[in-house]
């Protein structure tokens, strides 16, 4: 079989991009949102918080829990990330 037979008609792929685009900026937006609202800021600052303490309880000196909270919190930055990607996103258009 052919290569070319196999892939999808060009009018059934653009429907499906057309779609796509529709949909991504609005789930970005709900994602953001999530991310960002005043319960994510209360849990995320609460995780950071334990983290930290965690890290000090088993030993740890205050400076080195406080480098590797540091590079935890940049870990759970998905939001930036995500909200970087909406705005090329847009920039093209």
């Amino acid at each position: 079989m052919n290569k070319h037979e196999q892939m999808p008609d060009p009018e059934k792929i653009k429907e499906i991009l057309d779609v796509v685009g529709e949909k991504i900026p609005g789930l970005l937006k709900e994602l953001s949102s999530l991310l960002y609202s005043p319960e994510s800021a209360k849990q995320y600052a609460e995780a950071a918080a334990t983290f930290y303490k965690e890290l000090v309880k088993a030993g740890m000196t205050p400076e080195q829990a406080y480098e590797l909270t540091s590079q935890y919190l940049s870990t759970l930055n998905l939001g930036k990330m995500m909200g970087n990607i909406g705005e090329h996103h847009h920039h093209k258009d």
